[in-house]
């Protein structure tokens, strides 16, 4: 509870002088009716009028300290949050193949990726978001959702090995794509992260853009891999993984082109650090359209404090002139 006008709260400081000033004229006597003795007066039986003689003076005061209070204006206040968010629609689209376990990011390309992705939807406020991955082949790891905890938990999952290997750039776009093909959102973003050249797949990277770019929906791409040469995994003649050093081939020519044709933007990540910056940066660039409405609601509670002063106003008359009545 608040007041409207608090300062008008000193006023019940006249309380204590009217208090003051009832104790003095009570201590003064004042006696309507002069008699020789109050020996005989003395012994009488104090009954309910003695005990309620101040009763009436202590009415009138609390009446006066309501009407003070009434007067400053008491208030319930409420206050409201009112959330409008215009969300964007975002498919993450994540190359899965063996040469995503490549040991030039650390501890490899995929668990970076992973971690990276993790941290960018948990940024994500009001957005629906969904998983598809490929590799050989492409599959949707998880439709469009804003329930984060569940699509964290789905991209902790992710693993390589679960499907053909390959690179099928061209139908992890399209999987995407389909995902964002009933959407309404105002904006539609697929964040497209590979490490190869498309080899696998009946769907061309270029067709798949231009069906994207038909639809209204924006890719950016990155190209995963450090410069250069990079430790790949490999099995040994016994069956055991070892790592050697390979070439990194990433078709950097056809991601800037799926970028172009969408109005996106293709980006590079040589290690996990420039991975983050470019989802930072991505975060940035597609920004969701939130409005917060402050609302304030004042309920005012001055009549309670009126009525009640009221009432004791009218139970002060009621017990001097009937209960107290004096002698004129």
């Amino acid at each position: 509870m608040k007041f409207a006008n608090p300062y008008l709260l000193w006023l019940l400081v006249l309380v204590v002088p009217m208090v003051a000033y009832y104790i003095y004229r009570t201590l003064q006597g004042g006696a309507a009716i002069r008699i020789s003795s109050v020996a005989g007066a003395r012994k009488a039986p104090r009954t309910l009028r003695y005990w309620l003689r101040h009763a009436p003076f202590v009415l009138r005061m609390a009446a006066v300290s309501l009407l003070v209070v009434a007067l400053a204006r008491p208030q319930d206040v409420e206050e409201q949050s009112r959330t409008n968010a215009e969300g964007i629609d975002i498919m993450l689209s994540i190359d899965i193949s063996s040469s995503m376990l490549a040991r030039d990011f650390t501890p490899d390309r995929l668990t970076a990726a992973k971690e990276v992705a993790g941290e960018f939807i948990a940024d994500r406020y009001g957005d629906r978001i969904g998983l598809a991955v490929f590799a050989g082949e492409s599959f949707t790891q998880s439709p469009l959702t804003t329930d984060k905890g569940s699509l964290q938990t789905l991209l902790a999952r992710l693993r390589s090995g679960v499907i053909e290997d390959g690179t099928a750039i061209g139908n992890g776009l399209a999987t995407a794509i389909n995902r964002l093909r009933e959407s309404e959102a105002k904006s539609k973003v697929i964040i497209l992260l590979t490490d190869g050249v498309n080899n696998r797949g009946e769907i061309a990277p270029l067709m798949a853009a231009n069906i994207a770019a038909d639809m209204g929906i924006k890719v950016y791409t990155i190209g995963v891999g450090t410069r250069g040469q990079a430790p790949y995994p490999a099995l040994d003649m016994f069956g055991n993984m070892v790592f050697q050093m390979m070439d990194v081939e990433i078709d950097e020519d056809t991601l800037e082109k799926i970028a172009e044709q969408t109005g996106g933007k293709y980006f590079r990540a040589t290690d996990k650090q420039k991975l983050k910056a470019i989802y930072d940066e991505i975060n940035e660039l597609e920004k969701s359209k939130v409005e917060i409405t402050d609302l304030t609601i004042y309920h005012e509670k001055y009549l309670i404090f009126v009525l009640a002063a009221i009432a004791l106003l009218v139970a002060e008359f009621l017990l001097e002139k009937i209960v107290l009545k004096r002698i004129p």
